[in-house]
């Protein structure tokens, strides 16, 4: 079964990068520019199976929303890629510790990518 990943991101060229790779892969995407966007989402479709989050956004940031997700009884179960730019040390586990379930730096690798896919979809 092949589920939709959600891709959660403020930059319209990271959604289009993404959405090519994975669209060119098979899979089904739908994306959203911020948190507010995602939750309608979220809440409209019943089969999303991974989301990939931009931790770095305006509105509410991948830290923030992240704990908001896993706190919902609908939502905990999804597992949260986390994609960001913040590359540095500590950064990984930040995340992790925020509740995401793998981490992906950009510019996205994609075979690593192609592996966290494999585990999760």
């Amino acid at each position: 079964m092949n589920k939709t990943i959600l891709i959660i991101d403020d930059d319209s060229r990271n959604i289009f990068a993404l959405s090519a790779v994975l669209r060119a892969r098979g899979y089904a995407c739908v994306t959203a520019a911020g948190m507010n966007e995602a939750f309608a989402t979220l809440t409209a479709q019943d089969n999303i199976g991974l989301i990939l989050m931009d931790m770095m956004m305006p509105d509410m940031d991948g830290y923030e929303a992240i704990p908001k997700l896993k706190a919902a009884e609908q939502w905990k179960h999804l597992p949260v890629i986390a994609v960001t730019a913040q590359a540095m040390a500590g950064d990984r586990e930040k995340c992790l510790a925020a509740g995401a379930d793998g981490y992906l730096s950009k510019p996205v690798d994609i075979d690593q990518l192609q592996g966290i896919l494999k585990q999760y979809v």
